[in-house]
């Protein structure tokens, strides 16, 4: 699917796709988003822009060299976007081609920021002078949800917190695949800031010298490096939590073990007593008691009853 943008007054407007003349509109487009192409449009768009589009296995290489670079084409950028599917949270790679007078990512998964910002452009509420301009706000917007997705993860936390810290432990193994999940969650949006880092680095060496765009990028590595700081206490409080659960799990079954050991401590005297009175000597002069048979309960009873209580005087139940 195409989808195209240009500038009006420096405010972004999406255009509408035309029955016919489709050619003339990609070539007037200031900004050409390409989500999920088909083979006729990729060939298209590369015969009018003479642009090569990079296939999907280009666009995840994790070298820096193959993810941000310069061409004849533009200014190349392979970055790192957070995507959600089934309640988790994954990375898409979306490419960026900067050319001087257009924008064109190509892209694969449906991802917040793009339906976001194309929300907003249709509100008139996208400022840019020049596709330039155009890539900053993107990744400003990129840098906006990420830090929003870090706020999910610290209210996940502190409910999951509340739930290990302050109630009844039956929720502890949940909680630890609630905590699996965050932590995958921070990984990802941290592996998504650190590629944006990359990126903006990449950009401030390689864009043509705009104040205000350079101005911009410097306060986006600002967000970035005080996001970064957050994604690091996320983790410790990750690890604390995780560790506070482990360690309630084995305190709650070391309860029940210990059930079982003061239980076998208890059984274990009439236990003897009754394997001395089960054996089949000819001479126990018990055997011929009248009151042998109550007598060995009683005495069993006792047996049982005597290590109770001295487990219940040292406090040990």
């Amino acid at each position: 699917m195409l989808r195209l943008f240009t500038i009006d007054h420096r405010t972004i407007r999406e255009m509408a796709l035309p029955d016919a003349g489709l050619e003339q509109a990609i070539t007037e487009a200031r900004w050409i988003d390409a989500h999920e192409p088909s083979d006729e449009q990729r060939s298209l768009l590369q015969g009018l822009l003479r642009t090569e589009l990079p296939e999907s296995d280009e666009v995840e290489e994790i070298e820096f060299s193959a993810r941000n670079f310069s061409d004849a084409a533009g200014i190349h950028v392979h970055s790192l976007f957070l995507a959600t599917s089934d309640g988790r949270h994954n990375t898409e790679t979306v490419a960026c081609i900067l050319q001087p007078q257009r924008l064109i990512t190509i892209r694969e998964g449906e991802l917040a920021d793009f339906r976001l910002l194309r929300m907003r452009a249709r509100r008139g509420q996208v400022e840019s002078g020049s596709p330039q301009e155009l890539l900053i706000t993107l990744l400003e917007q990129k840098v906006e949800n990420l830090a929003d997705a870090l706020e999910d993860i610290h209210r996940g936390l502190e409910k999951v917190g509340y739930m290990v810290l302050e109630e009844n432990n039956d929720q502890l193994e949940a909680s630890i695949g609630e905590l699996a999940e965050l932590e995958d969650s921070n990984g990802k949006i941290r592996l998504c800031l650190m590629d944006t880092q990359r990126s903006i680095s990449f950009l401030q060496r390689h864009m043509p010298s705009e104040a205000e765009s350079r101005e911009r990028s410097r306060e986006i590595m600002r967000d970035i490096e005080t996001l970064m700081s957050h994604t690091t206490f996320l983790f410790d409080k990750i690890n604390f939590l995780m560790d506070s659960t482990q360690g309630f799990i084995n305190i709650e079954q070391n309860k029940i073990i210990k059930i079982f050991s003061i239980a076998a401590v208890v059984f274990l005297p009439p236990t003897l007593v009754a394997s001395i009175y089960g054996m089949n000597f000819q001479h126990m002069p018990e055997l011929a008691w009248m009151i042998g048979y109550p007598g060995a309960l009683v005495l069993m009873l006792l047996s049982g009853i005597a290590p109770y209580l001295l487990f219940k005087r040292k406090g040990w139940l």
